[in-house]
């Protein structure tokens, strides 16, 4: 009778041992007492991004849509979104990469969104405030869907007194 030696044997006693124990780990984390307890915190942040997200694609649409800026559909596409707010900042379309990076991105978003306000005959300053947390909230929908009505020329206030 041959025997099987045991270096192997145990090699594959440890092997189906691992495989066993990681199949379990998934069967214990579901019973977990209070495992549903972070669902509803979670669902609620869902909601608020996808309601913030319908927000800003309206809002960035408007934008475009009354500076006359083609393809205000892309508003609604992530990345096309950026492509969007660069064409209608007046701002070339390589700043995407800039976008792109950690920390520079932050300025960049803030350059193009004082393009942005230029561009809707706002002070461009006004970008400035999509640091500020619940005033970045404000701004986009100001900046879609109100009016100037101080008269001003889109080339700015100092030159009313020249073209009229």
């Amino acid at each position: 009778m041959r025997t099987i030696p045991l270096k192997p044997m145990r090699a594959a006693l440890v092997i189906l041992a691992c495989i066993a124990q990681l199949t379990a780990v998934p069967l214990f984390a579901q019973e977990v007492p209070g495992g549903d307890a972070l669902a509803g915190p979670f669902y609620l942040m869902v909601a608020v991004f996808i309601v913030a997200y319908i927000y800003f694609a309206f809002a960035l649409q408007t934008i475009a849509r009354k500076t006359n800026t083609a393809n205000g559909w892309w508003a609604w596409i992530p990345i096309l979104q950026i492509v969007l707010s660069l064409n209608v900042a007046r701002k070339p379309v390589w700043w995407v990469f800039l976008c792109l990076i950690p920390i520079l991105n932050i300025v960049m978003i803030v350059l193009i969104w004082m393009g942005i306000a230029k561009a809707r005959n706002r002070p461009s300053w006004w970008g400035i405030f999509l640091l500020v947390p619940v005033v970045n909230l404000i701004v986009p929908g100001i900046l879609a869907w109100s009016e100037k009505t101080s008269g001003n020329s889109p080339n700015g206030p100092a030159n009313d007194l020249v073209a009229g």
